[in-house]
């Protein structure tokens, strides 16, 4: 009951109107998180052991479990060891913001666009940091909830930060290359109503 409800409260969460700039790298929340190289059952094998000693990187084993778990078709069985990640971590650990934004890749290539936006906002939470990743991500996420006039502002501020780079959809595929091809399609939509109809700032 408490995960539903706090499955519910993620849910609702809204997604904060974008910053001017956004030009910080965040590499180190904007990564795959890695306890042990590989894919596989093998790999999978020696997270489990690596859980069960519950020694150095069990949060980051979980996590990566978590995602093989979601990336397999066990999306319930991935759902529940991402809980356990984050309600192991203390709220102002550094790692909880990675496992966010894991979390809503893992959410959204799940088909669940609404609680994917909502973990790249609790990335983004509490943070001081503008990251670079934020207005695309977010402008993916939101397209896809119908939430279009939203995407398009977050757009904006990707354009206005790097307007060499994200100008140009024919980039994309250099700018992004670890999304997939369906996500950068759903990106040159969301340029194309950005182009059709630029939003000033503020």
């Amino acid at each position: 009951m408490l995960l539903l409800l706090a499955a519910s409260a993620v849910h609702a969460q809204r997604a904060p109107a974008p910053a001017e700039f956004y030009f910080d790298d965040d590499a180190r929340v904007a990564v795959p998180l890695v306890a042990i190289p590989g894919e596989g059952d093998e790999v999978h094998g020696r997270l489990l052991q690596l859980i069960d000693r519950n020694g150095r990187n069990v949060d980051v084993a979980r996590a990566q479990l978590a995602r093989a778990l979601m990336r397999s078709g066990r999306e319930e069985t991935g759902r529940a060891m991402y809980a356990q990640v984050l309600a192991a971590l203390p709220a102002r650990a550094p790692l909880r913001s990675s496992v966010h934004w894991n979390y809503g890749w893992d959410l959204s290539r799940a088909g669940h666009a609404d609680e994917a936006v909502a973990q790249w906002v609790l990335a983004l939470e509490g943070r001081l940091v503008k990251p670079a990743w934020a207005p695309p991500t977010l402008a993916l996420g939101l397209w896809r909830m119908g939430r279009r006039d939203e995407a398009v502002q977050w757009y904006a501020a990707a354009v206005r930060t790097e307007p060499q780079r994200w100008s140009d959809p024919a980039q994309f595929q250099a700018l992004l290359p670890d999304w997939t091809d369906a996500e950068r399609a759903t990106l040159r939509d969301v340029h194309a109503a950005w182009f059709a109809n630029q939003p000033a700032w503020p």
